[in-house]
């Protein structure tokens, strides 16, 4: 098992891209109407959730200001949950159809507390600013 662990940091960056990119396709839909096949947000709280998706979307995936997209990104699937999916008679997330606004949820969730990782654009400009700091 420890020969797969020097794999971890490239696998968390791949995962960190592919969510993010799969979460800024959601808001791209409901805006642009890119990728085709949504369907767009009617304004309000829905267009807000749907610029968050996109701008959280991107931070995350290029990991630049991270921690900061995914506890947003983790809170907006939250709300989506009990606002739009959530009911008594249908409980639990398979039976409202809300597991990816549960899974979205909690992988923010931990992307939030495991940081952007060494393949990210946060740790690229903290490397420069503690070069700088050193000399």
């Amino acid at each position: 098992m420890n020969a797969l662990s020097r794999y971890a940091g490239p696998a968390y960056c791949l995962m960190r891209l592919i969510v993010g990119l799969l979460f800024a396709c959601h808001g791209g839909q409901k805006i642009l109407g890119f990728p085709p096949g949504g369907h767009g947000a009617e304004g309000g709280l829905m267009m807000f959730g749907a610029w968050v998706e996109l701008g959280c979307g991107f931070l995350v995936a290029f990991g630049l200001l991270t921690r900061f997209a995914a506890l947003i990104a983790s809170g907006e699937m939250a709300v989506a949950y009990f606002m739009a999916h959530f009911s008594a008679d249908k409980f639990f997330p398979i039976q409202n159809h809300g597991e990816s606004a549960v899974v979205y949820c909690f992988v923010f969730l931990f992307i939030f507390f495991h940081g952007p990782g060494a393949w990210s654009l946060d740790a690229l400009l903290c490397k420069g600013k503690a070069a700088a700091a050193t000399t």
